[in-house]
């Protein structure tokens, strides 16, 4: 009982290393047979490659002189200036049948029923599928259709002349069908020629998008910088003017007072060069200005209000509600509108001019007001308004807020807006 037991088991591990020896030899066999698929192909593959680079001018002179060869080599001599005139007036044409695809089907058909005439039978008959297909391939329906209805004609009548009696619908249909392709064949390739033409045309359209893109952005950009230059610039001249008259009228009396303002000066340059260069995106991470001077927000609306008072014009400051949760963009536009409501008000009120600027936060906007209380001198119609006004405007409609700066009803000056704090305001910020 042992042993036949164990025989069965035996049979069955042989069956399976021969399973497996299979296996192997199979997969060999099949890696062997594409390799050697690969390398026959290689040949035929390259001359593809090669013929695909030929011009089309030598592919159109190909079947023709195949034609006129044929006809060389296969007919006798007494039959050989009629079969080659007729062949040539066949073949020829379609030298030319990309030019001029209606002239050459019309040669090509006129050659066909002069042969019919003389009851020659040629292989160059295939050039008139050739100019059908060509005719189909720039043509729209309608003489396509004209095409086709003449190759049938001239179908059915070679059918009728030279099929032996009794075979007549054999080659019929045979040509006929090879009629029907031919139509089919030059439909498609206008089709596919369609195709390929508006998928250029809307990637040529595509790319001019990208392009007019590019240069928005370009603009946007340079807008961007200007707006910064100029409020960085404006500010920070005006404030370092008015130090430095403040420090030569106190230079005599009171040196201290000229020693400290002239320091202001040395700070607010240092912060003018900071922003500057942060503005034009060449500041480095390690650079030791980077850790001074963070990007200005609500929180250094402070220290702008104490640079302004010992420019001389006194600025109170108020702040309502938590800014912790405004994004660092808008808060550095609340702090870019202050200073430029600011500035204006140092350059153009008289001395003795308060200011006064309160910032309302809430959870989806914050309020900005600024007013002075000094009068304005009236401005001659010939000088330009300047970047000012329109940089805070444009500052403003990015998130969503009108600005309104004016005279007020009492007097002085005032700038009031709300930026919307949303995610499409933020998006368009």
């Amino acid at each position: 009982m042992t042993e036949a037991a164990a025989e069965p088991g035996q049979a069955q591990r042989v069956r399976e290393r021969l399973r497996a020896w299979w296996a192997r030899a199979a997969l060999r066999l099949t890696r062997y047979a594409d390799r050697a698929s690969a390398r026959a192909a290689r040949p035929v593959t390259a001359a593809v490659r090669r013929g695909s680079r030929l011009p089309p001018a030598v592919w159109d002179a190909l079947l023709p002189a195949l034609l006129l060869l044929n006809v060389i080599t296969t007919r006798a001599p007494h039959e050989l200036p009629v079969a080659t005139a007729l062949t040539a007036a066949l073949a020829l044409p379609l030298l030319w049948r990309r030019r001029a695809p209606f002239t050459v089907f019309g040669a090509v058909a006129a050659a066909a029923f002069v042969q019919w005439l003389m009851d020659v039978q040629l292989p160059a008959d295939i050039a008139l599928l050739v100019a059908l297909c060509t005719v189909a391939a720039n043509a729209g329906r309608r003489g396509t259709l004209v095409a086709g209805a003449v190759v049938e004609a001239g179908v059915l009548l070679a059918c009728l002349r030279w099929t032996t009696e009794g075979a007549f619908l054999t080659p019929f249909v045979a040509a006929t069908a090879m009629t029907v392709a031919a139509a089919v064949l030059g439909v498609n390739v206008r089709t596919t020629r369609a195709y390929l033409a508006a998928l250029e045309e809307r990637a040529a359209r595509l790319q001019q998008e990208q392009e007019q893109q590019a240069r928005l952005a370009v603009a946007e950009e340079r807008a961007r910088i200007t707006r910064e230059m100029h409020d960085i610039v404006t500010h920070n001249l005006s404030v370092m003017v008015a130090l430095t008259d403040a420090a030569v009228y106190a230079q005599h009396r009171s040196p201290d007072k000229a020693t400290a303002a002239m320091l202001q000066i040395s700070e607010t340059g240092r912060q003018a060069l900071t922003d500057m260069r942060r503005s034009l995106g060449v500041l480095r991470t390690d650079e030791p200005d980077a850790q001074r001077h963070p990007l200005p927000g609500i929180a250094q609306l402070e220290a702008l209000a104490d640079q302004m008072c010992a420019a001389g014009l006194p600025t109170r400051l108020d702040v309502h509600g938590g800014h912790a949760h405004i994004p660092a963009t808008a808060q550095l536009t609340v702090y870019r509108l202050v200073q430029e409501a600011l500035t204006n008000s140092l350059k153009h009120t008289p001395t003795g001019t308060r200011a006064s600027v309160r910032i309302q936060c809430s959870t989806g906007a914050v309020t900005v007001d600024v007013t002075d209380s000094g009068p304005r001198p009236p401005r001659p119609a010939a000088t330009p308004s300047g970047h000012g006004i329109p940089g805070m405007r444009e500052r403003s409609a990015a998130y969503g807020g009108t600005l309104q700066a004016g005279p007020l009803p009492g007097g002085g000056w005032g700038v009031h807006t709300r930026l919307l704090l949303d995610s499409g305001a933020a998006a368009s910020a």
